[in-house]
């Protein structure tokens, strides 16, 4: 079975430097990164799990590449950055654009607050805490510049879409019950 992560959010939030934290360990700059295949795998309540997962960087502006991506994708880490007071506002729509496309609310969804690490803060912990409370989500504050909480941000999408298809399905299928997690196969794109 393959989880599909899209990693989305406005530009400059660091959604690529997200990433490359999570597959090789260590901290970008380059917003231009163009992200190759990755295979990374992460465990998730104690189970190896592998992950596909798509940076949308710079395709937000392509509207129909934009949606081929969000119908694409089985969860959504939706990123802003702590000292980018639009990158927050943005996430509604962001998120208005997902429920439009998906045409539901029930979505695997994680809202994630980047550059914790940072000393200017412009969009405070509780605000980002109200919003997922309001989109009934979790939040993550993390930092790709120093790693924290990164892989713990994609636990929590695997555990969303774990959940979520449990729910829909009313139990798990047999060969995930005895798998924690149940995931199989994962590729990063």
């Amino acid at each position: 079975m393959v989880y599909k992560l899209v990693v989305m959010g406005s530009c400059g939030v660091g959604k690529s430097a997200l990433i490359v934290r999570l597959v090789k360990n260590c901290f970008v700059t380059d917003h231009n990164l163009n992200i190759e295949d990755f295979y990374p795998q992460i465990v998730v309540d104690g189970k190896p799990c592998q992950l596909q997962i798509f940076d949308t960087a710079g395709n937000e502006e392509t509207p129909h590449r934009f949606r081929d991506f969000l119908l694409w994708g089985d969860g959504f880490l939706c990123v802003y950055a702590v000292d980018d007071i639009k990158s927050f506002v943005d996430v509604n729509i962001f998120r208005d654009q997902l429920i439009r496309v998906k045409n539901t609310e029930h979505i695997p969804f994680v809202l994630v607050a980047n550059k914790a690490d940072v000393a200017n803060c412009l969009v405070s912990p509780v605000l980002g805490q109200a919003m997922a409370k309001d989109f009934q989500v979790p939040f993550v504050e993390v930092s790709a510049k120093t790693g924290q909480s990164v892989e713990y941000a994609f636990q929590e999408l695997v555990r969303e879409i774990h959940r979520m298809w449990a729910e829909e399905l009313g139990h798990l299928p047999i060969d995930e019950q005895n798998q924690g997690c149940g995931f199989k196969y994962c590729m990063i794109m």
